[in-house]
């Protein structure tokens, strides 16, 4: 196996990158200039000794405590539990949620061997313990894994005080009901809100 094809088969690895795109990346590495090859090679060697998990929600950080949790003007009342860090980041693209943030690491599912006690619960339960937090939204996916740990983590933090709350899921903005399927047509009738005009 040449350089070429085993920088081809590393590529494609990545998620998102099948062998059609690994193969044009792997090209144009190929005619970029030194110096960018460079970079990005230092970049990616530095990636796991330059970025930490916070201390506080766990996003990934360069500092021992992120800037979210670190900015005084964000609503500390307010804890959005979600999956993975990624998802912070689709969050806070839609400039709605002021909140901070607190990742769980994954999702509770009996068949791969994750069990409550593999997931970073206690220390959701802990800071929700302080007193300090009025609403916990739960921003796991609509999978039957994300649902079970937004029900275990409901049951758990139900003798809290703190309002816990899911995302609303269902028919996306310029859907048809033509072409949702039945679990999604269910979840928006479960999920119906009232209309003000």
């Amino acid at each position: 196996m040449t350089v070429l094809e085993r920088l081809i088969q590393n590529l494609s690895r990545l998620p998102g990158l099948g062998r059609k795109s690994a193969t044009r990346i792997a090209y144009f590495l190929l005619n970029a200039d030194d110096a960018f090859n460079k970079n990005l090679a230092g970049q990616i060697e530095g990636l796991k000794s330059s970025i930490r998990r916070c201390r506080v929600c766990g996003n990934y950080t360069e500092t021992e405590i992120c800037g979210i949790c670190s900015n005084p003007s964000r609503d500390h009342s307010l804890i959005c539990a979600v999956e993975q860090p990624q998802d912070i980041l689709t969050i806070e693209a839609t400039h709605e949620y002021d909140g901070i943030f607190h990742v769980l690491g994954g999702v509770i599912s009996p068949i791969d061997g994750v069990r409550p006690e593999d997931l970073n619960i206690q220390e959701l339960v802990r800071r929700v313990g302080q007193g300090d937090i009025k609403e916990v939204i739960l921003a796991t996916n609509p999978t039957v894994e994300g649902d079970t740990t937004a029900l275990y983590l409901a049951k758990l933090l139900s003798s809290s005080g703190v309002t816990v709350t899911r995302l609303a899921t269902g028919i996306p903005a310029g859907g048809d009901l033509e072409y949702a399927d039945r679990t999604t047509l269910a979840r928006s009738l479960r999920g119906r809100t009232p209309l003000s005009y």
